[in-house]
């Protein structure tokens, strides 16, 4: 069985067939000897039985008659009448007794013929196989009767070589017959085998050379060969091939090939080549062939333009493992920006660039896919270069399949300098507010002073006059002077903070501390321009991502805002003036509301004040940077500023920040 496996499939269809033709050959050869031989047997026997029947019928009149030249006249002419004399070896007639009245031989009478017995009425005939002077016969004897007497019998005795010389005619004829078709099934056999398997022997090879990754075979299409340079389709990649594109794209939108092959008018490939089921095959494999081609040829210039938009993109591009964290691939100028080698880098997991990612940039991409996104942006990132020096980057990332593997590819544009520009501009805006500020800072640091210089003053006055100091006297004096050394202090530190410059880090913050510190500095200064403070701060608000001096930046912008658009309100009552600041948690997010009851945004230009330089106040009076600032530091910090105003009634200015993810990813 192993063997007969090994044999080629031509070989297999013709042996079987072959096999089967002569099988069903020689069954019907055994069947036909047998059916032809029974029926001739038959045939002559009849044939016997016909001439004794004759003879009888004709000889019962000279039996009555005793005319014996008669009977043997007779016997001699049904014997030797045209073919019977091969057939008829001998005729003899008897009387009832059984004694020989006439017959044919020319020898003396056999003696194996004597006593046969006379058939009956009853019997018509008698056929008995014998051999007379060693020649095989078939002895048929048939009754002459007169009435319902017997009168004699007929003996006719049919030669059995004749009889088999015809059966050997025929089977020579016969097996002749059945060896013309054998041949002729022969060749039939071994054409159908090559005709069926020479396509698949074209299919194997170009299998074969497939599977070496040989992409570039000639494809055979009615004879000729027709190279990939004559299609317009693979010359130009942007031209469209109706047959590979068309109908991937129908496939594509409703999910259904579609049953209308189109192709292009000059296209000798994608087309329904008449034939039967196997030169369809081969016909489909050759279509098939042909769209591996130009597949492929896609696939490899998408590959190499790509390849060389990775390569030659101005900014880091490292493609990161989505399980381990570890940097697979990394651009040329993933090296000049980080410095490290592209080696070094592929053996660092991206948390040493970037030690915030799995907490910082994971979270959004799960919050990306829950709004039906998959890339995330992240701004102004902090990650280390190779001798630990910090940079900011701003993040692009896309989760991608990189080599059968989850990855993500990660895009970062290093915007440090920008970053620092913006810190620079940042604060020189607090100084220019601090020194607006300067009056209120100053009666803020004075009324701890004049505390402790009153207190010193009547302590001296005491030493002075020789007084004793009594510790009811002492001890309340020494204890306020402590009180507003701290109060000073806190006031110095407070400035000291906030014009400090701020460092683009984040940090897990609670707003109603921002809300509180930026209070302390112009509290006094919104009371001396007769406008009213009140704070409503939730005291369970979750923390956010973001930094203390930043916050307070936008803070301090927005309620030295509300400050101007109040006083330029010269129709509101005094005891209206007023600036509320409330925080509050709304659902998954922490809002900072700044109202007042000032003037109002004009409608016309409420889409233009977080533009940089953009401002409503005189000249001079600022350089409309404020609100762009504080617009920027929100972004930053993953956050939204919404604006609700009426013109004439206020405005109501919402900051709105994520709260902080938990170490687990879920929100605080």
């Amino acid at each position: 069985m192993r063997a007969f496996g090994d044999v080629s499939l031509s070989k297999k269809i013709f042996f079987t067939t072959l096999a089967f033709i002569l099988l069903v050959s020689g069954i019907i050869a055994l069947l036909a000897r047998w059916v032809l031989v029974s029926s001739l047997t038959s045939e002559l026997e009849h044939r016997g039985t016909a001439i004794a029947q004759s003879l009888a019928d004709r000889a019962r009149g000279y039996i009555l008659d005793n005319n014996v030249s008669d009977l043997v006249t007779l016997a001699f002419d049904a014997a030797y009448l045209g073919e019977r004399k091969d057939l008829v070896s001998y005729i003899f007639i008897t009387d009832p007794d059984g004694r020989i009245l006439a017959h044919t031989f020319t020898r003396p009478f056999p003696q194996e013929l004597m006593g046969i017995p006379t058939p009956t009425p009853a019997d018509k005939r008698a056929v008995r196989d014998m051999a007379v002077l060693g020649l095989p016969v078939n002895d048929i004897s048939v009754p002459i009767t007169e009435g319902i007497y017997v009168i004699g019998a007929v003996h006719v005795g049919l030669n059995k070589h004749h009889i088999d010389n015809l059966v050997g005619k025929l089977r020579i004829t016969f097996l002749g017959f059945i060896s013309l078709v054998i041949v002729v099934v022969f060749f039939i056999s071994l054409r159908i085998a090559n005709y069926i398997t020479l396509p698949i022997v074209r299919l194997t090879r170009s299998s074969d050379e497939l599977s070496r990754g040989n992409f570039d075979i000639s494809v055979d299409l009615e004879g000729a060969d027709w190279t990939p340079q004559d299609c317009p389709a693979y010359q130009n990649t942007d031209l469209p091939c109706w047959h590979f594109d068309q109908t991937k794209e129908a496939s594509d939108d409703t999910g259904e090939a579609d049953s209308t092959h189109r192709t292009c008018r000059q296209c000798r490939f994608y087309r329904k080549v008449p034939g039967d089921e196997v030169q369809q095959l081969y016909n489909s494999f050759r279509n098939m062939v042909w769209s591996i081609k130009l597949y492929r040829r896609r696939l490899r210039e998408s590959e190499e333009k790509y390849r060389s938009l990775f390569v030659s993109g101005p900014d880091p591009i490292l493609v990161v493992d989505a399980q381990t964290y570890q940097i697979l691939d990394a651009n040329p100028r993933a090296e000049e920006v980080y410095g490290y080698t592209r080696e070094e880098l592929a053996k660092l997991p991206y948390t040493a660039l970037d030690q915030d990612f799995p907490s910082n940039c994971l979270v959004r991409f799960e919050q990306a896919s829950e709004r039906g996104s998959t890339c995330i942006y992240c701004s102004k990132l902090i990650h280390y270069r190779k001798d630990g020096l910090p940079i900011y980057v701003n993040l692009h990332a896309c989760p991608i399949s990189y080599r059968n593997r989850q990855a993500y590819i990660i895009a970062s544009a290093d915007v440090t300098e920008m970053i620092e520009k913006d810190a620079q501009l940042i604060q020189a805006s607090k100084m220019k507010t601090l020194g607006e500020m300067s009056a209120g800072i100053a009666h803020e640091l004075n009324q701890p002073l004049n505390a402790i210089k009153m207190g010193s003053d009547f302590l001296t006055m005491l030493s002075e006059e020789g007084q004793p100091v009594q510790s009811e006297q002492f001890r309340p004096i020494t204890s306020e002077i402590s009180q507003q050394v701290d109060r000073a202090t806190d006031i110095i530190n407070t400035l000291r903070a906030f014009g400090r410059k701020a460092d683009m880090v984040r940090e897990r913050l609670s707003v109603n501390d921002s809300v509180r510190g930026v209070l302390k500095i112009v509290g006094h200064q919104l009371s001396l321009s007769g406008i009213e403070t009140e704070i409503d701060l939730d005291e369970n608000l979750p923390p956010i991502l973001a930094h203390d001096n930043r916050i307070q930046q936008v803070l301090f912008n927005l309620v030295t805002n509300a400050r101007d658009a109040i006083i330029k309100r010269e129709d509101e009552p005094p005891e209206g003036r007023r600036i509320i600041l409330h925080t509050f948690r709304r659902r998954s997010e922490v809002v900072v509301s700044v109202q007042d009851t000032g003037v109002g945004i004009p409608e016309s230009v409420r889409g233009k004040i977080f533009e940089p330089f953009f401002t409503t106040k005189e000249t001079g009076q600022g350089m409309g940077l404020g609100l762009s600032i504080s617009y920027g530091i929100v972004k930053d910090y993953g956050g939204d500023i919404r604006i609700d105003s009426e013109p004439g009634k206020g405005t109501t200015i919402e900051l709105v920040f994520p709260v902080a993810a938990t170490a687990t990813g879920a929100k605080a």
